[in-house]
């Protein structure tokens, strides 16, 4: 009797493993795919790190700024209230002792187009008065972009949206803002986004 009982509890654990076997081995393609389809693109209103408020702090080639990496010149990292945001507390500068490169990588799903949305404003403070820069994906230039800062303040930055759309050829790809004026005095990005983009997305 013992016997017969020993028995079936090692035929019902081994049906409960199975069971389970099989339920994971379903349930991961599934999970695997929702993640492939999801965009880890983050931080677009460079929130992180906080900056003492009226302040900003420069960074260089090699440092970060959250998921944003400085992959040339230097940048200013605007704080709360030290001019207006077009979204959030804080924005950046692309120049910060001079003109700056900043680049983020996300995932993508290869074969699906992205809508990529930005708002623009210049350094009012001083330097020529038109701020111009690009964007690039993958190392390739996707729209220019130029911000005359004439009439504007602190108080009244102006920012103006920008768009433009790309296909993603990789499971990953790689979002770059470039600033092409020299000087201290660049061009200034808040609120960027990266979405998918659907049929009656524009280019």
């Amino acid at each position: 009797m013992s016997l017969s009982r020993t028995r079936t509890a090692a035929l019902a654990l081994a049906v409960a493993a199975a069971t389970t076997l099989t339920t994971a081995g379903l349930a991961a393609p599934a999970q695997a795919a929702g993640h492939r389809a999801l965009s880890r693109f983050d931080d677009g209103s460079f929130e992180s790190p906080k900056v003492p408020a009226g302040n900003f702090t420069e960074l260089n080639a090699g440092q970060s700024i959250g998921p944003w990496q400085i992959t040339g010149g230097s940048v200013d990292l605007i704080g709360a209230g030290f001019w207006q945001a077009a979204e959030g507390d804080q924005s950046i500068d692309l120049n910060g002792a001079d003109s700056g490169t900043i680049a983020q990588t996300f995932t993508t799903v290869p074969g699906t187009t992205y809508s990529v949305t930005y708002a623009l404003a210049g350094n009012p403070g001083g330097g020529p008065a038109v701020r111009t820069g690009k964007a690039l994906i993958d190392g390739q230039d996707f729209q220019d972009f130029s911000f005359d800062v004439t009439g504007k303040t602190r108080a009244a930055m102006g920012y103006v949206g920008r768009q433009f759309s790309f296909v993603a050829y990789n499971s990953s790809t790689t979002l770059t803002f470039q600033s092409t004026v020299g000087g201290a005095f660049g061009p200034v990005l808040d609120n960027v986004q990266v979405k998918e983009c659907k049929p009656c997305c524009g280019s």
